[in-house]
């Protein structure tokens, strides 16, 4: 995959407009004067994170005797639920909501799974896999993607004002189409890497 392909892949992943009102209903129960902050230290959190299941990932998929058509299809599979998710939304999202949460939250839920979520540390462990020799190229996309999903959330009362739920869900389904093409083409290159090797 290129570089910009998979930074849009990760963005896309992420969802950070579908999720800015699951964020806000979170971030309501935390003082207005400490959101900012709360806000920027999850995701610097969940970035280290990602960082880490970006340099552990061939090692991990030894450890546990998975090949990388196995990660290819599976992980085809979780982004196509995801994109359904995003076209047919279910109440609060596509991670879900978290109501149970109370004062200020760490690490759980923003950080691990509504930024960092399994299915965007399966691509990275996918990426890296496949072309373990462009550690350089998965960190800029790494990079750009999680530059662009901090610029939305910390913008994201602005952003929910002028775009509304309305506004937010359209972009959430587009987002969600683009997501069902690319897992469809990964999950294609899955099985064509796995028929060349029978």
């Amino acid at each position: 995959m290129e570089t910009w392909s998979v930074a849009i892949t990760l963005f896309l992943i992420m969802d950070p407009l579908g999720n800015i009102p699951v964020f806000l209903s979170i971030l309501k129960q935390v003082a207005p004067e400490r959101r900012r902050w709360v806000l920027a230290r999850e995701l610097v959190i969940a970035l280290a994170i990602m960082v880490v299941f970006l340099f552990i990932g061939p090692a991990l998929l030894k450890t546990l005797s998975l090949s990388r058509e196995a990660v290819s299809i599976g992980g085809a599979l979780v982004l196509l639920i995801i994109a359904v998710r995003m076209i047919f939304p279910s109440r609060g999202g596509v991670m879900g909501t978290s109501e149970d949460d109370d004062g200020e939250p760490l690490v759980v839920p923003l950080a691990v799974p509504m930024i960092a979520g399994p299915s965007v540390l399966a691509t990275l462990v996918l990426v890296t896999e496949t072309d373990p020799d462009r550690n350089i190229d998965w960190m800029i996309a790494l990079g750009s993607a999680w530059l662009a999903v901090a610029v939305i959330l910390m913008s994201s009362q602005v952003l929910y004002r002028v775009l509304g739920t309305r506004g937010l869900k359209a972009i959430e389904r587009l987002m969600g189409m683009i997501l069902v093409s690319i897992s469809v083409q990964m999950f294609l290159n899955g099985i064509q890497s796995f028929m060349s090797h029978v």
